[in-house]
């Protein structure tokens, strides 16, 4: 058994093989039609009142088996509350453009598209009822339920992409879709593995998307292949992703979920007059969370005390541990509109910062203020 992955072992044609597949009806016998690959399922005609244990058991199989994706149809069979949400999304984004220029993206450029950060509380404080509304969707809960079992935690962003919208290059997403390459080579072979299966991606779209407006190119199967999280940045995958991805027109109402390990990339806006609006899903386990709750700040800021001396008696390599153990070495759950990424795909960590002010021999007091204000972006 392979212990680590190696970035020099990605092989395209190991990848081809695993993703040059063809979906087939007995893989998803409850599904209403396969376009592209990808199984679409008519809500209107399930029944997800009863026992839906067999379809959330196709459900997982086709997010971790086969195509990796799945579109289902009229999830919302009543849209007047993706209009009602509509409305006060744009006016979220009116107001939030009003007191900055543009937030930071993950995989585009501040005022390429709108983007809504958490935008799942900012609909309940505004709007409690249509909150409930919108996400009390039998199908959306199906979903997450088939993937992630029951108490699990949602999440939102709201990504609006105008006409002449640039494309995104292929990525898969978090968790260690959100590291550097480098660093996600430092995670054992069975956390690649693990990854996919504490989160689940989502799409709830709130308007109709013909191809000319770029929904999210897709590629079928591509979950499936273990080293993915370290190629997907390369250029001769990113080429054929480029060459074979797939993409279905989906309608106001409709929802789109993949696995989070899919190479995905939303597609360029080429329409003239189509504002492409998706609110997209972040679902995560319920058992993503520690045991402890611990005050880290003041741990750091009691161990930077230490470590800032040179008379600690420890090795670089004892250094790095310590903080290892005490510092907060992720960066989320935070803040993305007061905290967002900047120079890569997600912010800095309290470890980062304790490292950095190290080696720059920051002061205490720089230290703490430094803290204080990474702590004050992640809850504003």
């Amino acid at each position: 058994m392979q212990a680590y992955l190696s970035p020099q072992d990605c092989n395209l044609e190991q990848f081809t093989q695993q993703v040059e597949r063809q979906l087939i009806a007995q893989d998803v016998p409850q599904a209403h039609d396969i376009q592209s690959n990808v199984p679409i399922y008519d809500i209107n005609r399930l029944d997800l009142t009863g026992d839906t244990q067999a379809l959330r058991a196709e459900w997982a199989d086709v997010l971790r088996n086969t195509a990796g994706v799945l579109a289902l149809k009229n999830a919302y069979g009543d849209t007047s509350c993706i209009d009602a949400a509509t409305v006060i999304y744009d006016q979220i984004i009116a107001d939030e453009k009003a007191i900055s220029e543009g937030k930071a993206d993950h995989f585009a450029a501040a005022g390429a598209n709108d983007r809504i950060w958490n935008s799942a509380q900012k609909l309940c404080q505004y709007d409690p009822l249509i909150f409930a509304q919108y996400f009390g969707n039998l199908a959306i809960s199906t979903a997450c339920e088939a993937w992630l079992g029951p108490n699990y935690q949602m999440t939102a962003q709201v990504n609006l992409v105008r006409p002449s919208g640039a494309a995104q290059s292929p990525h898969r997403d978090y968790h260690l879709g959100f590291q550097p390459r480098d660093m996600a080579a430092n995670y054992p072979a069975h956390v690649h593995d693990l990854s996919p299966v504490l989160t689940l991606q989502g799409a709830v779209i709130h308007a109709d998307m013909p191809i000319e407006s770029g929904p999210t190119k897709l590629l079928p199967f591509s979950q499936i292949y273990r080293h993915g999280y370290l190629a997907f940045t390369q250029p001769d995958f990113r080429a054929y992703f480029e060459a074979h991805h797939v993409q279905v027109p989906l309608s106001k109402g409709d929802v789109l979920f993949f696995s989070p390990a899919l190479y995905h990339a939303g597609g360029a806006n080429v329409s003239h007059d189509i504002q492409r609006m998706a609110n997209l899903l972040q679902v995560s386990s319920a058992f993503g969370r520690a045991m402890e709750t611990l005050d880290r700040r003041d741990m750091t800021s009691r161990l930077y005390q230490v470590l800032s001396t040179k008379d600690h008696g420890l090795s670089s390599w004892q250094v790095d541990a310590a903080i290892s153990a005490c510092a907060e070495g992720y960066s989320f759950p935070t803040n993305l509109d007061t905290d967002p990424p900047i120079g890569g795909l997600a912010p800095e960590t309290q470890a980062a910062l304790c490292r950095r002010a190290l080696s720059g021999s920051m002061s205490q007091t720089e230290f703490e203020a430094a803290l204080n204000a990474q702590a004050a972006r992640q809850l504003a």
